[in-house]
């Protein structure tokens, strides 16, 4: 996916303002918080926006190809088949090869 300036800017515009009055958000300080507050928020919030960002690209991208090769029931059903079938005739030699040792010595 890639990651162009004007998606980036509307992607902060989009996490930037207030959903109902289009305002931006203002960043309070709260009560005994100095600097190392805001960079806090600032942090929580580029943490926030990326993670959002990713989340609607991976949506539009997943409602953009449906199809995104995931392994069909079929293929399964086969593997599994395929799997059940080796350890049978892997067991069956094993039962075989222990019921007959005593005989298959002097081969």
């Amino acid at each position: 996916m890639k990651h162009t300036a004007a998606r980036t800017h509307r992607a902060v515009l989009r996490a930037t303002t207030h959903p109902h009055t289009a305002m931006p958000f203002t960043t309070s300080r709260g009560p005994g918080r100095g600097r190392r507050g805001v960079r806090t928020w600032a942090r929580a919030n580029s943490a926030v926006l990326r993670l959002t960002t990713r989340v609607q690209e991976g949506l539009q991208e997943a409602s953009r190809r449906p199809d995104r090769g995931d392994i069909s029931t079929t293929t399964v059903i086969i593997w599994v088949a395929a799997v059940t079938g080796a350890v049978l005739i892997a067991g069956t030699i094993a039962v075989v090869i222990a019921k007959y040792n005593g005989k298959l010595n002097g081969l």
